[in-house]
This record gives C-alpha cells, sequence and structure tokens, in this order.
C-alpha cells in the first residue's frame, strides 16, 4: 500500500477522479457561466463570510426591535431568525442580494430568468434557515436550497 493509495481517497472524490484522467470541468461550466469573474460561481468562503455579515446585522436588528428579549436567550434566538428571515427574503427577491451578499460582490439569479421571483425568494430562505440545505451542494457550487427549488419547479411544471 502506497501514500497515493490513500491520499486521493483523502483529498476527496474530485482528486480521485482527476487522477483517473476524468475531466469534470470547472464549477458552473454545465450552467453557461464563465471560469471566474463577473457571473461565475461563488467560493464557500464568501458565501460563508455573507451568511454571517447576514446574521450579525440580523441579531442587531432584532435587538433593536426586541430590547425586552435578553441577548442569548432563545426568545433572542427567535427573533434572530424571524429578521433574518424576513431581511433576506426581502433584499434578495427586491436586489437580487442580501445585505452581506451585496457587500461581498455576491448575487442570486435565476436560471431561466435572470431575476428571482415572488414565491422564490422566500422559499429560498426558508430553506437557508434549515442550514442543512444551504451546506450541502453540487459540483457546480449550487447548494441543495437552490436544487431543491430548480428540480421541484419542474416537476410542478410537468404534471
Amino acid at each position: 500500500m502506497d501514500r497515493r493509495d490513500v491520499a486521493t481517497w483523502v483529498s476527496g472524490p474530485r482528486a480521485a477522479l482527476d487522477a483517473a484522467g476524468i475531466d469534470l470541468g470547472y464549477r458552473g461550466e454545465r450552467l453557461g457561466l464563465p471560469e471566474d469573474g463577473v457571473g461565475s460561481i461563488t467560493g464557500f468562503g464568501r458565501r460563508l463570510g455573507a451568511l454571517m455579515i447576514d446574521w450579525l446585522a440580523s441579531a442587531l436588528v432584532a435587538l433593536l426591535l426586541f430590547p425586552q428579549f435578553v441577548y442569548g436567550s432563545e426568545q433572542s434566538g427567535f427573533a434572530t431568525l424571524g429578521v433574518f428571515f424576513v431581511m433576506k427574503s426581502i433584499f434578495t427577491l427586491l436586489g437580487g442580494a442580501s445585505f452581506g451578499q451585496r457587500l461581498l460582490g455576491i448575487r442570486v439569479i435565476s436560471l431561466d430568468k435572470g431575476y428571482v421571483n415572488l414565491w422564490r425568494a422566500p422559499v429560498r430562505t426558508a430553506l437557508i434557515c434549515l442550514l442543512v440545505p444551504a451546506v450541502i451542494w453540487d459540483r457546480d457550487g449550487r447548494g441543495l436550497h437552490d436544487r431543491l427549488l430548480v428540480d421541484q419547479l419542474v416537476a410542478f411544471l410537468r404534471q
């Protein structure tokens, strides 16, 4: 057994496929997006940073709107989550990006229309509030919350 045998497994499936000579292309290629620059898929670090900025802003707004809740209590956590949901839904719907996303140069677009429609913004935000779909993504960098919306819409339209 050689170190290279374990290294491909530890490095992940993409590294193993690259070692086998299988080219997956760059993230977003299957979606028709550029490899880098404007319109390309944003990396995980910037997405996480935008999420943290949004959460901090929501916590500050919740603290101002609901001063009766002691920060750190269960009620303040629910108030922050509620403010996060409302702020992120409205900003994504109206501007295509939440506060943190706008600061870090990220935008949310629909692949078919180029903008986020009325029902998609709150549903997407509700899935982000669950957090699990937002941290699972495909090889193109789209989160499970975005994939669920597209797949459910296609299934609904085919009925």
